[in-house]
């Protein structure tokens, strides 16, 4: 009686087993590693939520390959020790695909893991340095700093002959700073004020008033979405009426939503804006507040297309392999004709940088202008 119980037994976990198995072969696994917790809550949960949305609007479609997709979301705490710990479990799990961190910080340290692995692993981080070690496993869902960093430059100099800089103090603020350092140095603007804050700094009065003492015709900042929004109050407070000029983070829509009137006449070149006049990227803004009961920024436009990005890179691979689909984005195009995910045309260099068009805009009663749409690089040559 105790033998047929264990063989009764026996085949019973045989069969959960085989059938987890097929559970596993019929199903696409992807993990979202993103910093729903600290200074970059803002950044994670959005970009979370975009990779949600277009999950979702897959799988209503049949999913990749005739295979569902499931996601998995662990918080990274803004901590790159914690993203890495992620990274490998993910990793472990057999995960397809990586989505995050998103902070410069924490994907340099978590992409070695992605890396070991063989997981093609997808950031929203723009710090020059991530896409310059060689790992053929990571791809941007946004500009890196080389790229976009030039396409402000050029605008700085048409409004300033002298210019203050404000940057946080982390990875991506230092990568930033050092790019427009280089690209004012020789140029018609002279930089006056070099001014370097904290993650998370809740006071900003004496970053200010260094840079109204530097008497600079114009402002860059470049910090995280809420020290951006401090810092437009404070500028405010203390009477800045001059040019304040940025890259993406300093005009998103938490910014926005966070330093209210503050926030008007605020430029900055973004690559990514819901605000576009772009037939998909409006169906996308809308889309998004129907499912979050918010407007995104430039954040949940990077997790969305990143989705979508990688859904056409398995359909050009045709298999669910891993290391082939990280070979197959590398120096891929795909257009929004043919893929309308990804919402603009869109290509991948053998770094894993992208290129597309991007905008200036500016911030007029709370919300993006889109003042001028400027042309992939690659449209240039």
């Amino acid at each position: 009686m105790n033998k047929r119980l264990t063989l009764k037994a026996l085949a019973m976990v045989t069969a959960l087993v085989a059938a987890g198995a097929t559970h596993a072969q019929q199903t696409i696994k992807i993990a979202n590693i993103v910093e729903l917790s600290g200074p970059g809550t803002t950044a994670g949960t959005l970009f979370k939520n975009g990779v949600e949305l277009a999950v979702k609007e897959i799988n209503e479609a049949g999913g990749i390959l005739g295979k569902k997709i499931e996601t998995t979301t662990m918080d990274t705490q803004t901590n790159p020790g914690v993203a890495k710990g992620l990274t490998q479990k993910a990793v472990d799990d057999g995960v397809l695909a990586i989505f995050g961190p998103v902070y410069s910080g924490s994907i340099m340290v978590s992409m070695a893991e992605s890396k070991r692995g063989e997981v093609p692993n997808f950031t929203g981080g723009e710090a020059t340095s991530i896409t310059q070690q060689g790992n053929p496993f990571v791809f941007r869902t946004s500009f890196g700093q080389s790229v976009a960093f030039p396409k402000v430059a050029k605008y700085i100099h048409t409004k300033a002959k002298t210019l203050a800089v404000i940057y946080v103090n982390n990875d991506f603020g230092k990568g930033g700073r050092d790019a427009i350092t280089k690209l004012m140095d020789g140029s018609p603007t002279k930089i006056v004020a070099d001014i370097s804050t904290d993650a998370g700094q809740v006071d900003f009065s004496a970053a200010v008033l260094k840079a109204k003492q530097s008497n600079a015709d114009a402002l860059f900042v470049y910090t995280n979405e809420e020290e951006s929004a401090r810092l437009l109050r404070e500028l405010r407070k203390q009477g800045w009426t001059k040019p304040i000029i940025g890259e993406t983070t300093l005009t998103g829509q938490k910014v926005i939503e966070l330093a209210g009137d503050a926030a008007n006449d605020v430029v900055a070149h973004v690559g990514l804006t819901v605000d576009a006049p772009i037939p998909e990227m409006l169906k996308f803004k809308a889309k998004y507040y129907q499912a979050y009961n918010s407007i995104s920024d430039h954040n949940g436009i990077k997790g969305y297309t990143g989705m979508y990005a990688l859904k056409a890179a398995i359909e050009k691979t045709g298999k669910l392999d891993r290391k082939a689909i990280a070979q197959n984005l590398r120096g891929a195009s795909f257009s929004a004709k043919k893929y309308p995910g990804v919402i603009m045309d869109v290509s991948f260099d053998d770094k894993g940088d992208i290129d597309r068009e991007s905008f200036m805009v500016e911030v007029k009663n709370g919300r993006q202008v889109v003042i001028e749409t400027l042309p992939a690089l690659s449209a240039k040559k």
